[in-house]
């Protein structure tokens, strides 16, 4: 897939003064979902490096399948039952991939934005009583400390018109099209629910405002 610099967007979206991307690589990506081209990302003042996973041609595209994914080492790599993170994962590049096209954008903001060590701080006081937003409170964190205007601009450098949004949060909707992209349509995303996940995502959409049936919620075993 040819790589598009920002310049070539003009016709496509809004100058925007927001957060601005370099990308810095891009290659094939075989994976048990299917083959990707990852793209690599870096973003003005930061030292952290973002990926897209990208399936198919989604340069000037209208309504591209696309996920935020927010990075979680427990859930993505240790398979954590606390919360549903792999699981959304795995369904997200399973779901990309059937369709004509689509984007998995994996961004390093770890623990809702308060990083790793903070949320295994989080971790233990949802242990001793606290929710999963109380407890980022106690540690004198907002409840979701992440930023999608990254995520935005990446979207922009790879060219596409509109997404159709797999998500729960309404927040990555509101940030994104704040930020000028067109959430055409929002997929739901309900996966991964546990008997461990269970309270946490009863508090996602209870204090957080997400998409969820919470009375409609079934633990499935460990999702997928």
């Amino acid at each position: 897939m040819q790589a598009h610099l920002p310049s070539a967007l003009e016709p496509f979206r809004p100058a925007t003064k927001q957060s601005r991307v370099e990308l810095r690589s891009v290659a094939k990506l075989p994976t048990e979902f299917g083959e990707f081209d990852i793209h690599v990302f870096s973003a003005d003042g930061s030292e952290k490096e973002h990926a897209a996973l990208v399936h198919g041609d989604v340069f000037g595209a209208d309504g591209v399948v696309t996920r935020l994914h927010s990075e979680c080492l427990t859930g993505d790599v240790f398979g954590s039952l606390r919360c549903d993170c792999g699981p959304q994962l795995n369904r997200s590049m399973r779901e990309v991939q059937s369709a004509p096209r689509g984007i998995i954008l994996y961004l390093r903001q770890e623990g809702r934005g308060i990083g790793l060590a903070n949320k295994i701080r989080a971790y233990k006081l949802q242990e001793e009583g606290l929710d999963t937003v109380d407890a980022n409170r106690a540690l004198g964190f907002a409840d979701d400390e992440r930023d999608y205007g990254i995520a935005a601009a990446m979207l922009r450098t790879l060219g596409v018109r509109s997404i159709d949004l797999m998500t729960n949060n309404p927040d990555k909707v509101a940030q994104l099209e704040r930020h000028g992209i067109r959430v055409a349509s929002r997929v739901a995303h309900v996966v991964g629910i546990t008997d461990h996940a269970r309270s946490y995502l009863e508090t996602k959409a209870k204090k957080c405002g997400h998409y969820i049936d919470v009375g409609a919620l079934d633990v499935r075993g460990t999702g997928g």
